[in-house]
């Protein structure tokens, strides 16, 4: 007897009512992406591994798909490397490509291709998977989408204030309350890496520091040691483990803080301005945090940098994310093309959204009736109303076999389809149509307009 399939760890294969939810939150997030002025690019699955290598740390570098080049892999491969099993550097001469880790820098290959075509400012957005070799977990897939809206060819920071409007407008339509946005500043943290005297350490410095709400203050410390930073430096630093306050007490406290470090101050101005701005303008369901530990582990953010947390009453990481990028297009040759998107967590966002149960009950809505199939008469009797019904934009099929009446209403009720019609020898004759309604068990003769309005 063969074995049952499966699929990889990461993955999941997704039933009818999964894809229409998925496919709700995805509707939602593209409509607000076009009233925004966002438009729409897709990107190959796979790209060349040199695009991607080199572009997100060591620590993502490690979590990127390599594909193995087609054929004989190890024609090219170097005799010794393969002996030794130094897989790192035998990598590169038996894999060519590597499938996408996230959107963004395949969209900064995309602007550099293509420039001579884009009208700039260009705001796109993209909707499409991504794969991350990471430890599977809770909300954490190794094959995943991301819904991305980027703004490339402007370094206003209007557009931050924007994306902060963006993100409330997706999660108030969500019917998400509860959800804060939490911004900080590249900068800041330069800033800071600076006056403590560790700016020679800054992407260690901050990729621990990112980590302080999954391996708190201890953690973090233990890892900033271990990454060369001095215990006095960190000494400096502990008031950023308790940085309480307001945003505006909070903007204060580090322009004393940062008094010293000319890039940290702007940081900080940077930051005034767009928290200014939202507060002024207003949000709907979101709240805006700054928090000066969030660093993001990119090493490509320059500027503002964003992080959001689903409400508290879940149990749930980030559910999107993103920054103001001054240079990402340098890396291929395009120098001085600033740009700043965001991210939102599909996968995430469905899980708090489930679990919270506000999906409305339409998500997932099937057929408005199903047809019972008495024989070729009655089903083609059936299949002409269902065509003129159709074009009506009204959802109902015909059960495609002349099985059991019993069977079929068994059919329709594991559907969860509302309604059955009947038709028989007397409703042809007479134009008419028996309507059950299968909730409630009643039933009504219609013709076709009462048919119709009742499924409409």
């Amino acid at each position: 007897m063969a074995s049952k399939p499966s699929i990889p760890k990461g993955t999941r294969d997704f039933s009818p009512a999964e894809v229409a939810k998925r496919q709700y939150i995805i509707a939602t997030i593209k409509s607000n992406f076009e009233k925004f002025g966002f438009q729409p690019i897709e990107t190959p699955s796979f790209e060349n591994s040199e695009t991607l290598m080199g572009k997100y740390g060591e620590e993502g570098d490690r979590l990127i798909f390599k594909i193995l080049n087609s054929g004989d892999y190890l024609a090219k491969a170097d005799a010794a490397l393969l002996q030794n099993k130094e897989s790192n550097k035998l990598t590169s001469s038996i894999s060519e490509k590597a499938l996408r880790y996230d959107l963004t820098v395949p969209f900064a290959r995309y602007v550099v291709q293509h420039q001579s075509e884009i009208e700039f400012p260009f705001k796109r957005y993209q909707i499409q998977p991504v794969w991350r070799a990471d430890r599977p977990q809770k909300g954490r897939f190794r094959e995943f989408f991301q819904c991305d809206a980027d703004v490339v060819g402007s370094k206003s920071l209007w557009q931050e204030v924007e994306l902060v409007q963006l993100y409330d407008s997706v999660f108030t339509q969500l019917g998400l309350e509860g959800v804060t946005i939490k911004i900080n500043n590249r900068k800041i943290l330069s800033g800071i890496a600076e006056v403590i005297g560790a700016k020679d350490k800054l992407i260690d410095f901050t990729v621990a520091l990112d980590k302080l709400d999954k391996i708190g203050e201890d953690g973090v410390k233990k890892e900033m040691i271990e990454k060369g930073i001095a215990e006095s430096a960190i000494e400096k630093v502990q008031p950023l483990f308790n940085f309480t306050g307001t945003i505006s007490e909070k903007i204060e406290k580090l322009s004393t803080l940062l008094a010293e470090s000319e890039e940290g101050l702007k940081g900080v101005e940077e930051l005034r301005f767009i928290c200014d701005n939202v507060f002024n303008l207003g949000l709907n369901k979101a709240v805006l945090d700054l928090d000066v530990t969030l660093a993001r582990g990119l090493n490509y953010y320059t500027g503002a940098i964003f992080e959001v947390a689903a409400p508290k009453t879940v149990s749930m990481g980030s559910i999107g994310g993103g920054g103001r990028y001054d240079d990402l297009t340098g890396i291929f040759g395009l120098k001085d093309m600033s740009g700043v998107g965001i991210s939102f967590g599909l996968d995430r966002i469905y899980l708090v959204i489930e679990e919270l149960n506000l999906f409305p009950e339409t998500v997932t809505s099937t057929s408005k009736a199903l047809f019972i199939n008495y024989g070729e008469k009655e089903a083609f009797y059936s299949m002409k109303a269902i065509t003129q019904l159709r074009s009506f934009g009204i959802k109902v099929e015909l059960y495609p076999d002349k099985a059991k009446v019993g069977k079929q209403f068994q059919h329709a009720d594991k559907r969860g389809i509302p309604f059955a019609v009947i038709v028989g020898e007397t409703e042809m004759s007479e134009g008419k149509f028996a309507l059950k309604n299968l909730f409630s068990g009643e039933q009504n003769l219609l013709d076709f307009e009462g048919l119709k309005a009742v499924l409409e």
